[in-house]
Order: structure tokens, then sequence, then C-alpha cells
């Protein structure tokens, strides 16, 4: 009886009885435990501290308008210089007397339409090149100045200045060896409204109807 009694004791102790010791570190106080009871902290912070600067990022936005007027830049520096190696490669392969050096020496005597135009003919299939004025190439002007230098007629190079040189005359009296006239181009008038010419870059001289009604004739 008394060891039942013993027994009936030891389990009616109440649950706190258990509690054990700071010896068992598998129950002991954690840190943030400690930290709960611990009294709230005063931080001082000395008037001599600077406080961090704060920086941006420094950069510079390019707008769209910027972007594509860069690449035109680009493109026309490149068509640049593709024109002067190309004005290069065609000052290279000539040889013969300039337009300025027929005009002084023509090789013809008479100048009239018909025969402006039989030599006109002959340059059919020389390569457009841009400011080219001799058989390794033409440009529109340089064209009409070329064949007209042997004639003893000396012209600018250029549709405006050549226009100037000349009278404007009615189309129904156009003549072939007359010149076309446009706006920033000009040929020979071959006759039933069509146009000997250097046309444009990468084609070359050939015969083709006018395309268009914004033109009108000179003769020189």
């Amino acid at each position: 009886m008394a060891v039942a009694a013993g027994l009936v004791g030891t389990l009616a102790l109440p649950a706190y009885a258990f509690a054990p010791g700071s010896d068992q570190p598998q129950f002991g106080e954690t840190a943030e435990t400690q930290l709960t009871k611990a009294q709230a902290q005063d931080v001082e912070v000395t008037g001599d501290v600077i406080a961090a600067p704060v920086s941006e990022d420094g950069f510079a936005a390019v707008t769209g308008e910027e972007i594509k007027a860069a690449e035109a830049a680009a493109a026309a520096e490149a068509a640049r210089q593709a024109a002067e190696a190309a004005m290069a490669s065609y000052a290279a392969s000539y040889s013969g007397p300039s337009a300025a050096e027929l005009a002084a020496s023509p090789v013809y005597s008479s100048a009239d339409l018909a025969s402006v135009f039989s030599v006109a003919q002959q340059y059919i299939g020389v390569p457009y090149v841009y400011g080219g004025a001799t058989p390794a190439g033409f440009d529109c002007s340089g064209f009409v100045m070329y064949v007209y230098a042997q004639f003893g007629i000396s012209l600018p190079h250029s549709a405006s200045g050549q226009a100037a040189a000349g009278t404007v005359i009615p189309e129904s009296e156009a003549q072939p060896g007359d010149l076309v006239i446009m706006d920033g181009h000009d040929g020979f008038y071959a006759g039933s409204g069509m146009i000997l010419h250097a046309p444009y870059e990468g084609a070359s001289v050939r015969i083709q109807p006018i395309w268009t009604s914004d033109y009108y004739i000179v003769r020189l």
C-alpha cells in the first residue's frame, strides 16, 4: 500500500514539476527568447557620422528618330564612298580626251541635229556612272555634254545648266537631237515620245519611252 501511495503521489505532481533545468541545452532558452525578454535598447549615433551618398546610374536615352538619322547618315557615307570608288575606277579606265578638250578641238564641223543624234546613238550600252562624262561611264548631263562637245559646243555638267543654254520649243517641233529636260534629268529627244539618255545607277545608255508628262524640249 505504501508503494502504491508513492506511485500515486508521483503521478499527481503538476506538469511544471518536470520543467528541466538549464543544464539540459535541448530545452534551454533560445537567443530569440532571450532577446524577447530583454529590455528595449537605444542606439546612439555620433554626430560625425556621414550618411552614404545616394547616386543614380547615368545613361543617355536615344530616340528612334536619332537611330534612323544615324542609319541614314551611315548609308549616305557608304554611298559616297562607293561613288568615289566607282569614279576612281572610271577615271582609270579612260585615257581619251575630255569634253572640255573636245569642245576646244571639235571632231565634227556641223552641229545639225541629225548628226548630233547619230553620234549620241554610238554610246548606247555605256554604263551609268554618277559624275561620269566620258565613254567609260556617263551620267545624264555628262552624256549630253560629251556628245555636244564633239561639235564644238561647250555645256555645263548639269541638266539645269544645259536647259538654260538653249531655247525652249514646242514639243510638236522637237527633232531627234533636241534635249528633253526634266527636274534634275535630261537626255536627247529620240522622236515619237522617246528619249535617249543615261538613266540611273545600274543601267546603261538606252532609248525608252518618256515616262512622265513633266518635261519640256530645248534646242541648242
